[in-house]
């Protein structure tokens, strides 16, 4: 169950490219923070985008109106009386930010190939999804090569609903979301390159994002923000530090305190532990030591008269002093 969101820009340049980086950190009702940080995102784009369509023809860039009657870019393609086709559209380069894995989140609309007239028979209600690794931002009108190879597939996505007709303000009726990851990701960045194969449909939104889990104190110990891993089943370790007034608690067979970063970004499989020191107790859910430490300084004044006789003890006898100190902490 989602209890808040925050929304943090990493990046405002929108000259190199249409979308600004961001942040979302999902709290989670008893569950630890989840990061989410966004690299590429079309949603409510009003000015030109630019992807690069491959041939000319195929895929178009358009304005349209968004449910709620925002203006938005989108990219259409319905090529369907003509067997045979080929349609590419490409993204700029997209930086990979650190990210070992990449999911994107696609929102799209898919005509029903049975509600149009002179269709050919590949008429199809699918499209494919690639991705390409790179240096840097080396592509050109005819690199990477259009084809399947130099892009690696992620899926053949298929439309849940299909529709027939729109509605009197030309808005789509129905809408489909679909989500995938990719990876393991090693390059400073990547291209994504969707291929229609013959539909009749409309990429509204793109949203390209990954998983960090967050800095963390937890079972006295503190540990650093880290990537989530390359593959969905992989758990990252990440080493901890005791906080302070704690210290590693000795356990047979295992050294250090290590806490594991999964795939979604979530913290799991801690190993080792730290524990509070003599004369300090667990607090803050166990992320803070507080105690008292207690300073002898011997410091009573025996004043009374008749507990010693000084005529009786001389007149050179020191009377002891003993005393305590307390300092809270």
């Amino acid at each position: 169950m989602l209890g808040s969101l925050q929304l943090k820009p990493l990046s405002t340049d929108r000259e190199s490219n249409h979308t600004v980086a961001y942040r979302i950190i999902c709290q989670h009702v008893g569950t630890e923070n989840v990061l989410r940080e966004i690299i590429l995102d079309t949603t409510g784009e009003t000015s030109e985008i630019g992807w690069i369509a491959h041939p000319p023809d195929g895929w178009d860039e358009v304005s349209v109106l968004d449910d709620k009657k925002h203006l938005i870019r989108t990219f259409e393609v319905c090529n369907v009386g003509d067997p045979g086709q080929n349609n590419w559209l490409r993204t700029h380069f997209i930086e990979r930010r650190g990210a070992r894995r990449a999911h994107i989140r696609l929102r799209f609309s898919v005509r029903d190939c049975g509600s149009m007239r002179n269709v050919a028979s590949s008429c199809k209600e699918t499209f494919t999804l690639y991705y390409h690794e790179a240096e840097a931002d080396v592509a050109t009108l005819e690199y990477p090569e259009w084809r399947e190879g130099p892009w690696t597939k992620v899926d053949t996505i298929a439309a849940d609903e299909s529709f027939s007709q729109v509605d009197s303000t030309g808005k789509v009726v129905k809408m489909n979301v679909k989500v995938r990851n990719f990876g393991p990701l090693s390059k400073p960045g990547f291209y994504l390159a969707f291929q229609d194969s013959g539909a009749c449909m409309s990429l509204v939104a793109v949203q390209v994002f990954f998983y960090k889990c967050p800095a963390v104190v937890k079972g006295f110990a503190s540990f650093p923000e880290t990537f989530a891993g390359g593959e969905r089943t992989s758990l990252v370790e990440a080493l901890g530090t005791c906080v302070a007034d704690a210290e590693e608690a000795t356990t047979t067979g295992s050294s250090g305190v290590r806490l594991h970063c999964n795939g979604e970004g979530e913290w799991m499989v801690a190993i080792g532990r730290c524990a509070c020191r003599a004369g300090y107790e667990p607090a803050d859910e166990e992320r803070v030591c507080k105690g008292e430490k207690v300073i002898l300084v011997f410091q009573i004044v025996l004043l009374a008269e008749g507990f010693f006789n000084k005529k009786e003890l001389g007149s050179n006898f020191q009377i002891p002093k003993l005393g305590i100190m307390l300092q809270n902490e």
